[in-house]
């Protein structure tokens, strides 16, 4: 008896480790599955890899941010007339905080984290979602797809946070269906971006030779914008690895260019600029001009255009690549231009509409608007990158109809390209462009 009781009580503990385990292991169905379920997780890179990859993602996530400087002051002081200096100090200090609070600390750090085995993007958060909570509501997905797939496993304590908010989105169907539809309306947005982006970044680079040819005709700048964005929409189906090593050495020198510009502006006009690092601007700047303040939002909200597209653009490179790349290079060297941007404006209170082209010392101009118009295509990549993996993550789950998805990468299994979209978004922002006309209301549609 006594044998037989502590026979009874090794398969308690043996089943008890088993549990433990099969808690933090999925269980292939096969051997093939076993060899496949780590394929979507981030891989360890070598530390020159790391660099090379940082590199190229600076030509395809950080462009739509690193153009920002060339609209933002003139969407955020429409009239184009500044009356009281402080202003430029409180809205540069918005500016400041924006980007470190949203693409530096929440994106490039936490969101980032967040992946659904290498995606990125609103649908891989609600795959997260869906993985740790019943709350589908597409019926896409087989009960077996768990033992295929890296499907987690992972339980929480009964009365924790995590399972108090489980428990409330399983609860009623409305829910659910709440959360799908803001998950909706979200990649809604960010394809929006990827239409409106290459639009606003095209224009306003071309915009800067009427700042030499005043009497330029506007049309003629809305000609060559179209024909920059048929060009580059052209080149989509080269791939994102291609793509990436022709445009990340332009991204590379703008960002320098309009550090360097920044640095020297500061010290050329005004460095009492740098006192907006203090977020008591900000409160100062609201205070001081109230309704138009808020109102003025809209602006400052472009300085952080394409932080969801960065995110999205996770499938294309892995996530130390991008941090990488916005620490050391996106981050410092805009900050130095909206400073930069910021003391010239300060001397020169008029020329808010045209304070990118007119900051440029008068010896490089023509370079810096050849690098600027290069850095506008090239921040259109951004967004476009997002809206395929965006479109490919959404015919996952079933929210998307069926179409032509190209892998473009041998290695890197989310650089794709999506054909349809691709000439769609053309159209789309060909429309836009034209439509429009200039800058400042796309602007406004945009914030």
């Amino acid at each position: 008896m006594a044998s037989r009781t502590e026979m009874d009580e090794d398969s308690d503990n043996n089943k008890g480790s088993m549990w433990v385990l099969d808690q933090k292991l999925d269980q292939p169905m096969d051997e093939e599955a076993g060899r496949l379920r780590n394929m979507y997780r981030e891989k360890k890179f070598s530390a020159l890899l790391l660099l090379r990859l940082a590199f190229q993602s600076l030509g395809v996530v950080y462009g739509d941010l690193g153009t920002s400087p060339l609209y933002v002051f003139y969407n955020t002081f429409p009239s184009g007339e500044v009356k009281d200096p402080e202003d430029v100090v409180g809205a540069l200090s918005l500016i400041i905080y924006s980007l470190t609070l949203i693409p530096l600390l929440k994106y490039v750090f936490v969101v980032c984290r967040a992946n659904d085995n290498g995606q990125g993007g609103t649908f891989a958060l609600y795959s997260l979602l869906c993985r740790h909570a019943k709350i589908k509501t597409i019926p896409n997905q087989h009960r077996t797809d768990e033992q295929l797939t890296t499907y987690s496993r992972s339980t929480f304590h009964e009365h924790s946070f995590a399972a108090k908010t489980k428990r409330w989105l399983e609860k009623y169907a409305f829910r659910k269906n709440a959360l799908l539809i803001l998950v909706l309306v979200g990649t809604c947005m960010v394809i929006g971006d990827g239409i409106l982006t290459p639009a606003i970044s095209v224009l306003s680079s071309v915009g800067g030779i009427k700042v030499v040819q005043p009497g330029m005709n506007n049309g003629v700048v809305v000609l060559v914008a179209v024909i920059i964005l048929i060009g580059l929409f052209s080149m989509q189906h080269y791939g994102t690895d291609r793509v990436g090593w022709l445009f990340a050495p332009i991204v590379l020198l703008w960002f320098l260019v309009i550090g360097g510009i920044g640095i020297f502006n500061i010290w050329k006009y005004d460095s009492s600029v740098l006192k907006a690092f203090s977020p008591l601007h900000i409160f100062y700047y609201f205070k001081r001009r109230g309704k138009e303040g808020w109102v003025s939002l809209g602006g400052i909200m472009l300085s952080i255009t394409g932080t969801e597209a960065l995110f999205a653009d996770l499938a294309h490179f892995p996530v130390s690549a991008i941090q990488i790349a916005f620490t050391m290079v996106v981050f410092p060297c805009l900050l130095l231009a909206y400073s930069g941007q910021a003391a010239y404006i300060m001397d020169n209170k008029t020329h808010v509409h045209d304070a990118f082209y007119l900051s440029i010392p008068e010896s490089i101009y023509w370079p810096v608007f050849l690098i600027a118009t290069a850095a506008a295509i090239v921040a259109s990549q951004a967004t476009i990158s997002a809206t395929f993996s965006i479109i490919k993550q959404a015919l996952a789950l079933g929210c998307f109809p069926r179409v032509k998805v190209v892998h473009t990468s041998k290695k890197f299994l989310g650089q794709i390209y999506v054909p349809d979209i691709n000439w769609i978004l053309m159209i789309l922002c060909i429309a836009v462009t034209a439509g429009f006309k200039n800058q400042s209301q796309i602007g406004n549609a945009y914030g």
